[in-house]
């Protein structure tokens, strides 16, 4: 669902850590972009492969449209020219933040170096927190989030946990024209939310914002 960008700040937190995404039914929306030829193939297969996709190294979703949009240029940076929305589940996306060991040391998470260090060396998900940002770059005092993910848990979540992967890189590209020319009063963004976390440890691991 789309919706002008002038109403998307509406009834969302403006500071702190908090996800935001965009849910259909029990399921959640996280993006990705690509090379067209990774893209081809995911879109004609529903799924990741081929020979240009590699399992071996860490690949990041961000349930964060503006958030993509910010980190692909809205698809202007080179093998990011080509803009997928995923739909997993929300029970698997969850599963992926209580896997998430944060990719910088957090002492109010782990106690000791040691203990993450350990942590990170047995998890295959990443978890970052950062700026999120407006449709033309600028920082906002909210945060948004990302997850790394490679290994057994990059290729369930590829070719096991897709309930749908769409191209909405024409949308994409329209949308980055308006903001371009700074048409602000005409930009249609993906309606999102705050995604709902229940798990009181989740929450504090993540240090969500409540």
């Amino acid at each position: 669902m789309t919706i002008p960008y002038l109403s998307y700040e509406t009834g969302l937190p403006q500071s702190g850590q908090h996800i935001l995404g965009q849910l259909r039914g029990e399921n959640v929306i996280v993006y990705q972009a690509f090379n067209p030829q990774i893209v081809d193939y995911a879109i004609a297969n529903q799924e990741f492969g081929g020979p240009a996709y590699s399992f071996s190294r860490m690949s990041w979703i961000k349930p964060n449209f503006l958030w993509m949009m910010y980190r692909a240029g809205w698809a202007r940076k080179d093998n990011q020219q080509k803009i997928l929305a995923i739909e997993i589940s929300l029970e698997n996306f969850v599963t992926l933040l209580e896997k998430a060991v944060y990719s910088s040391f957090q002492p109010d998470v782990y106690s000791t170096r040691e203990n993450w260090e350990n942590s990170l060396a047995n998890s295959e998900v990443r978890l970052q927190w950062d700026p999120d940002h407006s449709p033309t770059g600028s920082k906002l005092e909210r945060r948004a989030i990302q997850l790394g993910l490679k290994g057994r848990t990059l290729k369930l979540f590829a070719t096991k946990w897709i309930v749908s992967v769409e191209d909405i890189t024409d949308f994409v590209i329209e949308q980055g024209r308006l903001v371009e020319n700074r048409d602000m009063d005409k930009l249609t963004v993906i309606k999102e939310q705050v995604i709902p976390i229940s798990n009181p440890n989740l929450i504090s691991k993540l240090k969500l914002h409540i």
